[in-house]
């Protein structure tokens, strides 16, 4: 019977390390906790898969709320139902104390209840992703009404390069002395 963890931000910038003290408050030694920076859209993260393969009958998993396990409802409820019921592990969400599978004592209502929260946040979650990516599209295109530019600038094309673009196409000289001649790399 292992204790495990899981933590998970968004992108590299974000900060974790409130999902780890709780973790550590919990019990979990650093070795156990497996960590991923990268979105929560899909379950095809390198972490979270090696934790997969390790977790074993009657061992626990904690994670600090759900939307870190995932933002997709159907792909959360799915996740769940294995890790609660093929791997027959158990799972600690530490911010909702409903959703604490270890209660082997739950009678049928607070299964029901258990449940019903799962669904609620998996939605929830699921709902905050499509806001986001939503506030994102929007934020993009106002920028690109006021004219902001994305991408690489472009760059000016060298006084010398027709003639060195010749001489590339005609076979005189490499792509690499190309790009020299042009002061690019290649």
């Amino acid at each position: 019977m292992a204790l495990y963890g899981y933590a998970r931000v968004s992108t590299r910038e974000q900060n974790e390390i409130r999902q780890l003290i709780a973790l550590q408050e919990f019990g979990i030694v650093d070795g156990n906790i497996f960590l991923d920076k990268q979105s929560g859209k899909d379950f095809q993260r390198k972490a979270y898969q090696k934790l997969l393969k390790k977790l074993k009958p009657d061992d626990t998993l904690v994670m600090k709320s759900i939307d870190r396990l995932g933002r997709d409802y159907g792909e959360i409820l799915e996740q769940w139902r294995i890790i609660t019921k093929e791997k027959q592990v158990a799972i600690v969400v530490l911010d909702i104390p409903l959703l604490d599978t270890r209660q082997k004592e739950r009678d049928l209502t607070g299964t029901f209840i258990a449940d019903l929260v799962l669904q609620i946040l998996s939605y929830v979650a699921q709902q905050e992703r499509e806001f986001i990516r939503q506030r994102q599209a929007e934020g993009i295109a106002a920028a690109k009404a006021r004219g902001v530019k994305f991408g690489r600038p472009t760059m000016e094309r060298p006084v010398n390069f027709q003639e060195v673009l010749k001489s590339w196409s005609d076979g005189e000289i490499s792509a690499r002395e190309a790009g020299r001649r042009l002061g690019v790399t290649i």
